[in-house]
């Protein structure tokens, strides 16, 4: 199970007491809000893509949508999602419980700059009923092979 994977890699960090599960669902931006009692922006949504065929996952606010020509200038390719079963086997973790933790060493994380307005956020923690609050400081140190922050979303405040 992917959550016991999380929770045995932040054993390392002592902070998986921390995590949260729901009797509910987590697995949207929308139904994570709900369940952790937050505004949806201040859920750590982790999107997988594809690039030169390697996975790679982009963890951006919650309200934050990524900007194609943004995308393209950083990783040089077209932004191209993760099928369900491609998030399944090469990030190891399934669609609405993606996370930036315990990952395969070939899957790059990159955080983007839209979580910086938060003092913590909440980001899954490898199940669709699971979060847990980190500051961007923790999230950047737990996140599994981090590479840097980057700025690959649409204007956030202009999006109401």
């Amino acid at each position: 199970m992917s959550i016991e994977k999380v929770r045995a890699y932040f054993k390392k960090f002592g902070v998986e007491d921390r995590i949260r599960e729901f009797d509910v669902s987590s697995a949207t931006v929308e139904l994570a809000a709900v369940a952790v009692g937050v505004e949806g922006a201040r859920i750590a949504k982790s999107l997988s893509f594809k690039v030169e065929d390697k996975p790679i996952i982009i963890v951006v606010a919650g309200d934050a949508k990524i900007d194609n020509s943004k995308y393209k200038t950083q990783f040089h390719t077209k932004a191209k999602m993760l099928t369900h079963e491609e998030a399944h086997s090469l990030i190891g973790h399934d669609v609405g419980g993606v996370c930036s933790f315990a990952l395969p060493e070939d899957v790059k994380v990159y955080l983007d700059v839209s979580l910086k307005r938060f003092k913590t956020v909440f980001p899954a923690a490898g199940s669709d009923n699971s979060a847990i609050e980190l500051t961007c400081g923790e999230l950047e140190q737990y996140s599994s092979n981090f590479q840097q922050w980057v700025d690959v979303c649409k204007a956030w405040q202009a999006e109401g």
